[in-house]
Parts: C-alpha cells; structure tokens; sequence
C-alpha cells in the first residue's frame, strides 16, 4: 500500500502545474508576408513620371556640382598666396565636390525607393552548380535586375546617372594639378623639384626665431631637453601673398638640446651643432609631414602619419617606419650677441625622397 502512495506520489510531481507553458506538437505556422502595399508610384503614372524627373535632375545636378569644382579651382588660384583666394578655392571647390556627391547620392537613393520593383520574392537557397543551366539563369536574373530597375528603358536616368559619375571624378583629379611645381617660360626651373627643395630661406647669420612670433632664440634660453619649433627671422617678416606659406613648408625646423657628449657626430659635422643644441628639418623624408613629437627620454623624433622615427643623437637617421633617408641637419652657432644662428642652408634637399635627387 506504501509503494503504491509513492507512486502516485511520483506521478503528480511530474504533473505540470498550472499557467507553465506545455510543449506543442504542433509546428509554429509561417505567418506568410504582409499584404504589399502599393506606392504612389506604382498607382499615378504622373507620380511615376515626376520621380524619374526628379531622380534624373539630382543627377545632372551632381554633374553641375562637379564641373563647378573644376571652375572654382581654376577661378580661385591657390597658386596666387592670397589669403582671400586660398578661402576661397577651399570653400568653393569643398561646396561643388559637396553638391556632387550628396547630389548623386540622394538621387540613387530616390530611384531605388520610387522607381525600382518594390514586390517582395522568395529566394530559395540550393546547390552552386556550374551548369549552363546555372549561367542562363544568372544572364535571365541580370535581365530581371535591368526590367526591374528600369534602367535600359529609362535613357534619361541611365545617361544623367553615367555623366554624374564620370564628372565625379574630375573634381578629384583637376585638383592633384595642384600638387605638382608649375614651370614658367621666364623660369623653365621652377617645376624642377630639386631646385624647389633645395634652396630655403636659411642662410649665413640667420637668426633662429620662435614659430610663429618670430622671437630670437638665446642659446643660455634652450634647456636640457628642450624642443622649439624654429623658423628663420626673415621669413617671420613675409605676409601670405610674399609666399609665407611655401617658404615656411620648405625652411621649419625643430631645434633640441643634448648633452653634448651624447652626440654622435661624423668629422665633417662637429660644428653644425652649437653646446648640444642641434637644429634638423620638421618635413619627413617619407611624404613631408611635420616631424614634430620629440621624445625626450629616447631623443627620437617621431612623425605622426606614418610613425617614422628618427635618432636625434646620431644625425637623425631612421630606425623606424617608411622615410629612406634621415632629416637634413641645419649648420648652427651663435653671434656676438649670444642668439642662436645659421651657418648656412642645408646642405640637401629638404623633404620627401625622390628619384630625381641626385
């Protein structure tokens, strides 16, 4: 009678209780797709027209906004150095650029919601298979893709599309003109890179200035360890339309004390440093950023784009990253006042390597 009260016992505790979920044979139904809702589009042929009007006019507006870009650039000179110019050729090439791509953006965006196949399909998955049956059906799925699209029947959309596109590009490359030196009829040498490079605003008995307030620099005013950024005193009397700003990318310097016998210094170059202040070019050896951060502890010059790094204590050559060569060292020393000079210019090319150097 006991095993039979434990059995029965057993039985309603696995009964389950009341309000829990119980397993359903039953499998879940596909609840199916919601009933298509047709856009206005596909209802109002105006409608359907005023959309292919207005997805064809963003598209030759893009077109507008490029061949702007191009005129900006040619109409605000950057070359002149005029301050006014300079803003400018930034603001209106940065708005024509702008209005090209938001244009051609928002137009592809308006012809897929209003004007592409809205009805929703079913893609069964089977096995990948390269049969000619296979290829006929992806040459029929591209064909569906163009019906659907409209994009063979609507010459209007596929011709703004294809013109908006290739004027997108020209912006980008009218302005890598700009990159490249201009060389003129009287002066058939200004295009030519190493005579650019390789001349700056450095010369015998040039002060040593603060960047940018042009504030001569003591040699007693440089600490151990110290970094100032350093520009020649001439070029802090320039304005933008005397070429401040071309001058200044060749001449920055950045100028740092050592002890004096923790310099690594060849014959030739002992007196280019002054009390273990030395002076190199800021401009990379890679592709011309500024060298600018200056580890004290390590004296490694690290640029900041592509993390060379060069050794201060022994004539700035590289032990890391891209650049090929190290930076050109300034010749320094001081004048009777005690200010900090140059001995000369540098003694190469400033700037980033290249095949024409040498």
């Amino acid at each position: 009678m006991a095993h039979d009260d434990d059995s029965q016992a057993l039985d309603r505790a696995y009964q389950p209780s009341p309000g829990l979920g119980v397993a359903v044979s039953d499998p879940v139904q596909n609840p199916g797709l919601p009933p298509h809702r047709e856009r206005m589009t596909d209802k109002d042929p105006r409608a359907e027209k005023a959309a292919v009007r207005t997805v064809y006019t963003l598209f030759y507006l893009s077109l507008a906004g490029s061949i702007w870009a191009v005129a900006a650039y040619m109409l605000f000179p950057i070359e002149s150095g005029a301050l006014i110019d300079i803003r400018q050729n930034n603001l209106f090439i940065g708005l024509g650029i702008a209005l090209a791509l938001l244009a051609l953006g928002i137009g592809a965006i308006h012809w897929s919601k209003a004007l592409m196949s809205d009805k929703e399909h079913i893609e069964h998955r089977h096995p990948t298979r390269g049969k000619d049956s296979t290829r006929e059906a992806a040459i029929k799925a591209f064909a569906d893709a163009n019906e659907e699209s409209g994009f063979g029947r609507r010459t209007m959309i596929r011709n703004s599309l294809f013109a908006a596109l290739v004027a997108s590009i020209i912006p980008g490359v009218t302005l890598f003109r700009g990159l490249a030196p201009h060389s003129t009829p009287d002066d058939p040498e200004a295009g030519d890179p190493v005579v650019l490079l390789k001349q700056t605003m450095w010369e015998k008995g040039q002060r040593l200035v603060r960047d940018p307030d042009g504030t001569p620099i003591r040699a007693a005013d440089v600490t151990l360890g110290s970094a100032f950024h350093v520009i020649p005193e001439d070029l802090a009397q320039l304005s933008h339309s005397d070429g401040y700003l071309e001058e200044k990318a060749k001449a920055i310097v950045l100028m740092m004390r050592l002890r004096p016998e923790q310099l690594i210094e060849a014959e030739d170059r002992k007196d280019w440093s002054y009390d273990g202040i030395v002076a190199y070019s800021k401009v990379c050896t890679h592709v011309g950023c500024p060298v600018a951060l200056y580890e004290q502890q390590t004296h490694h010059l690290l640029c900041p784009c592509h993390q060379s790094q060069f050794d201060v204590t022994d004539h700035a050559k590289v032990i890391f990253g891209p650049a090929a060569r190290p930076l050109p060292q300034l010749p320094i020393t001081v004048d009777d006042e005690g200010y900090l000079v140059a001995r000369s210019d540098f003694h190469e090319p400033v700037g980033p390597s290249f095949w024409e150097r040498h």
